[in-house]
């Protein structure tokens, strides 16, 4: 898929999920409910990002990969 693809879905799961905390402000009653549904769009949102970001084989847009003190690698 490529980048443009990626990011209006991206978009479109940010707003999906941004209508759920809308509504949840004026049905306290389906509170959590639409709550809950707005933390998936988001999580589909992330998620979506970074798988198109792993497919990448080299860094990130040419950044370099350094090792971290704590761990794991940084971008320089």
């Amino acid at each position: 898929m490529n980048g443009n693809a990626v990011l209006e879905n991206v978009r479109r799961y940010r707003t999906i999920a941004s209508l759920y905390r809308q509504t949840a402000a004026f049905r306290p009653l389906q509170r959590g409910s639409l709550l809950g549904q707005a933390e998936e769009w988001e999580y589909r949102a992330v998620a979506e990002l970074e798988a198109y970001f792993r497919s990448y084989d080299g860094p990130v847009f040419g950044l370099q990969q350094l090792a971290s003190p704590y761990g794991g690698m940084i971008a320089a």
